[in-house]
Parts: C-alpha cells; sequence; structure tokens
C-alpha cells in the first residue's frame, strides 16, 4: 500500500498560486476524480444496485472521497519524488504502507495478485453484458448500462494518467473483475507501480487526489490557498443524467447483462 514518509512542513516552500501553477498538459482533470454514490442521486436511476455495490465495496473511499486537491502541494509532491529500487520505496514522498495506515484504504495486502487469468475476465465480462468482440477493445460504451455506469467510474477515479476515457485497461479489467467476483487483487500495488513508472520516465502529474489525501494524512498545517486548488472535472448529478442517456442505432437492442451478481 501506499504511505508517505519523512514529509516536514518546514521543509517544504509552499508558495501562492503564481509557482508551480504552469499551465502546460502535464495533468489530466477527468483522472483521478471522485465519484457521487450518494443513495439520494442514485436511488432513482438504472445504476441503484451498482451504486449500492461500489457503496459497500473496498474501493468506496478511493472512488468517492472528496479531497480538496492543491496543486501546489501535488507538484512538490512529484517534483522531490525519487525512487529507490534497493528499498522499493519512493522517497519523501510514498512508501508501501503497511495495513493500519488509513489514508487510501484500498483494502489490499502485499499477498494478493496483480494478474489474473484473461479468460476470467472476459468471461466475466461477457456476463456484464458486453457485445464487442472476445479480442477486440472492451470499451465502456459496448456494456449494459449498470456496468457502464461501473466501468465509468472505475476508468475515472483509479486510472493512470495514460488510461483512456472509454477504453479500458488490462489493469482496469482486472480490477473491476476482482470487485465484481469478490476476489483479493492488490490495487495498491498496481498504483505504485505506475508511480515508479512516471517519477522514472515522465514526471507526470499523476493520481493528484490520492497524493492529497496522503497529504493530508500525514501533514495537517501546510497552507491551502482557495486560489490554488486543482479544477478536476469530478463526476456528479450530471454524470448519471449523461450515463442513462443510451443511445441506439437503428435495429438495436440494448445490451443486456445476466442477473446482477456483484
Amino acid at each position: 500500500m501506499v504511505h508517505l514518509i519523512g514529509w516536514q512542513s518546514d521543509r517544504i516552500a509552499i508558495r501562492s498560486s503564481v509557482l508551480y501553477r504552469t499551465r502546460a498538459l502535464d495533468w489530466n482533470h477527468s483522472h483521478n476524480s471522485y465519484c457521487i454514490l450518494d443513495e439520494i442521486y442514485t436511488n432513482t436511476t438504472p445504476f441503484k444496485d451498482t451504486a449500492k455495490f461500489l457503496r459497500e465495496s473496498r474501493i468506496n473511499k478511493a472512488l468517492s472521497d472528496q479531497t480538496t486537491v492543491y496543486e501546489s502541494h501535488v507538484r512538490m509532491f512529484w517534483k522531490s519524488a525519487r525512487y529507490d529500487e534497493s528499498t522499493k520505496m519512493i522517497h519523501s514522498a510514498v512508501q508501501k504502507k503497511d495495513e493500519n495506515d488509513k489514508d487510501i484504504n484500498l483494502g489490499d495486502n502485499d499477498n494478493d495478485p496483480t494478474i489474473i487469468p484473461e479468460r476470467l475476465c472476459k468471461g466475466l465480462w461477457f456476463r456484464m453484458g458486453f457485445t464487442g468482440h472476445v479480442n477486440g477493445k472492451f470499451l465502456k460504451s459496448l456494456f449494459s448500462r449498470p456496468y457502464k455506469f461501473l466501468v465509468h467510474y472505475v476508468v475515472h477515479a483509479l486510472s493512470h494518467w495514460k488510461g483512456a476515457y472509454d477504453e479500458t485497461s488490462d489493469y482496469i479489467m482486472n480490477i473491476i473483475t476482482c470487485l465484481v467476483l469478490n476476489r483479493p487483487y492488490n490495487v495498491s500495488q498496481v498504483l505504485f507501480d505506475h508511480m515508479v513508472d512516471n517519477i522514472i520516465n515522465e514526471k507526470y502529474i499523476m493520481y493528484p487526489r490520492f497524493i492529497q489525501m496522503m497529504i493530508d494524512d500525514q501533514v495537517t498545517d501546510l497552507p491551502k490557498d482557495p486560489a490554488d486548488v486543482m479544477k478536476l472535472r469530478n463526476m456528479k448529478v450530471e454524470t448519471l443524467s449523461r450515463l442513462d442517456q443510451y443511445k441506439l442505432k437503428k435495429d438495436e437492442t440494448e445490451p443486456r447483462a445476466k442477473h446482477m451478481f456483484c
């Protein structure tokens, strides 16, 4: 799991909104956004059962935590992050955490797998109403509405910066499959691996909401300027309405799933 270490507020020069606010395309405002799963918003939609399942799932906090993200905090995190191969740690930023830490709280452990059989994924996804080719791209638009809702939320909340909006990557397929089948999966390790790859190759502003959650969990006295807030495109009531507007082509029927089994 992921955890901040050695982060001291007196070592960090948090500046005004001018510094570290270059508006280059180094972060995506639609990734790592939070999801609205409240009963008051979802119980009158076709996603009622799926939303209830996600509220009760082990990744509920990672999906729905509405942490306010401050750009200078997140930029300082990635600017100072350094991966140490010998200790498997990201120094002055994050490390694999023990099971008592509660910042993101993904409910997994180091013994959980990060790879599951492709056949298991594909078999399950066809039960979820997928209408595409078995060896084609897994697009959320090709699922029945309740599962399109699930795929959409997981993609936007958990994908790293290279993830697409409609097409699901292999690890997102794995996460959803293990959630639905209630199987163990090491989500924390997958996120950690993408963070290490980002430090080595890109220095992109990845997982801003998760980074801020960890900072807030460890440091309580960092300045928080309202002008410094990162404007993530979070999923709200309008998202539910948009996902519910399933448009069929002529002579086409909506994908149908097996009885809700997750």
